[in-house]
């Protein structure tokens, strides 16, 4: 058995719509329905090769807390323009270059208080 990559993350929402529009606005992916689920209380949303990367479920209520999440990582291409989107949405983040990489992240909260790093090889 080998882990190959990140298949998806699961984040609980009492906003689906909301919490579909800024996966979709921010790291540029296609909201889907869940096949074979409700679709007003589930939302899948897909990277440009058609991978469903993070599943949206409604719940009523929202704890606030990540639970034992403390970040989900994305492989991704395009610094800049995740800045400038990012920027125009007045959305904090930070950047830290890992030289001996080449590696840029940029660190961001989710609507939820969920940590998203962005990991840019060679950026």
């Amino acid at each position: 058995m080998q882990v190959n990559a990140l298949d998806h993350v699961n984040i609980c929402t009492s906003n689906l719509d909301a919490s579909a529009c800024f996966y979709a606005e921010i790291l540029n992916l296609d909201v889907r329905p869940a096949p074979g689920l409700p679709v007003d209380g589930f939302r899948w949303l897909h990277d440009s090769h058609g991978r469903p990367v993070v599943h949206l479920r409604k719940l009523d209520s929202e704890g606030g807390a990540t639970g034992a999440i403390h970040h989900v990582a994305f492989a991704c291409t395009g610094m800049a323009e995740l800045c400038t989107r990012l920027d125009a949405r007045n959305i904090g983040y930070n950047v830290h270059h890992l030289e001996a990489a080449g590696l840029h992240q940029v660190f961001f909260k989710d609507p939820h208080g969920i940590l998203l790093e962005l990991n840019f090889m060679g950026e």
